[in-house]
């Protein structure tokens, strides 16, 4: 029986769904990577990073001790579903510290684990089996899965892997996993491919963050607004990941719209520390990190900016987006939600069908 921690496979980004080759598709799905392992009585959850993840999600161990058998190993990912798709919100808000608050939350937003490759069954140990061999006696082994347990669906046939991409991102699905059929279970390694959705957005570049290592001397990432329906200027994300000597190019290029920033600054208010206990806030403390220092300085909301963006969750940007260009033709005030392209929320349990 193989014991914890395994780092999970990972996946390298690339543009398209590969069109050659021997390929196994299915939804990317937006959540907690997990793997479960089971001995008998003894079900451990473990993270992306190795850390357990059992105290968050107790509502999941009974129906995890009932339906699979008594030693595997499995990967997966643990997601929330709401009306309209996945809730990635209310999944960060369920590693909070407190059981009494895990429990509350177990019952008012119940998790689910969707399966996707298995890597021990009984005493066999699976990762050097090729992936088809895998899946099969993964089918095999869920054959019986009822909610909250879920197996995710995979296809040989590009043009549906190309159909899910594009139909199942408003149910909060960022994309697709190509993974070869014939390659083993490889731990810590990108062996299988992503695809993910990219946009172009024009944002009003509102404030910054220094770099961990150059507080005054590097830029660290941009805080990005917004305007919504009634004006006002919303914190949509951050863009980051610049080269070290861009970041020190904008410390130069930022230093003008530093002047009185603060000024009538629709964010004025974030540097209050009652503000820090509202969700969202550019100087709020990390639900994943509280010592990350998450500080910021203020811009004249003046400058725009074109990113590159996946997809949103809610009103913000799912992940960081990527710096394209400036818009120096553009006003700030035409920076609106209403350029984002809307992708109509598709019901999740079609993906099941």
């Amino acid at each position: 029986m193989l014991s914890h921690p395994i780092l999970p496979m990972l996946a390298k980004r690339v543009d398209d769904i590969p069109a050659d080759g021997a390929w196994s598709f299915e939804p990317k799905w937006d959540g907690f990577r997990a793997l479960i392992f089971r001995d008998g009585d003894t079900i451990f959850t473990q993270s992306r990073d190795g850390k357990p993840l059992d105290r968050y999600f107790p509502e999941l161990r009974e129906p995890l001790l009932k339906q699979l058998p008594e030693r595997c190993v499995l990967d997966g990912e643990i997601v929330i579903r709401s009306g309209n798709g996945l809730d990635f919100d209310a999944l960060t808000l369920r590693l909070h510290p407190a059981a009494s608050r895990n429990k509350l939350l177990a019952q008012q937003t119940p998790a689910s684990i969707v399966f996707f490759d298995l890597l021990a069954s009984g005493e066999r140990d699976l990762r050097e089996v090729p992936f088809a061999e895998r899946r099969a006696e993964l089918e095999r082994v869920c054959t019986d899965l009822q909610a909250p347990l879920h197996l995710t669906p995979t296809t040989k046939d590009r043009t549906i892997a190309e159909d899910w991409f594009k139909r199942f991102e408003g149910a909060g699905l960022d994309g697709v996993i190509a993974k070869p059929l014939d390659g083993p279970y490889t731990p810590d390694k990108r062996t299988m491919l992503k695809i993910k959705h990219e946009r172009d957005c024009d944002c009003v570049v509102a404030g910054f963050r220094w770099h961990k290592d150059g507080e005054g001397t590097a830029i660290g990432s941009l805080l990005l607004g917004l305007h919504n329906a009634e004006g006002s200027l919303q914190h949509v994300g951050v863009c980051a990941s610049f080269t070290a000597a861009k970041r020190r190019e904008l410390v130069e290029f930022l230093a003008p719209y530093r002047e009185n920033a603060l000024e009538n600054h629709p964010w004025a208010s974030w540097g209050e520390t009652d503000a820090h206990a509202q969700d969202r806030m550019p100087g709020a403390p990390s639900r994943w990190n509280r010592d990350k220092d998450l500080s910021w300085q203020p811009l004249r909301p003046e400058l725009v900016v074109e990113v590159a963006y996946e997809h949103m969750q809610g009103d913000r940007f799912r992940h960081l987006a990527h710096f394209r260009r400036w818009r120096s033709d553009k006003p700030a005030l035409n920076c609106t939600y209403e350029q984002l392209e809307v992708v109509p929320p598709q019901e999740l349990m079609a993906i099941f069908s």
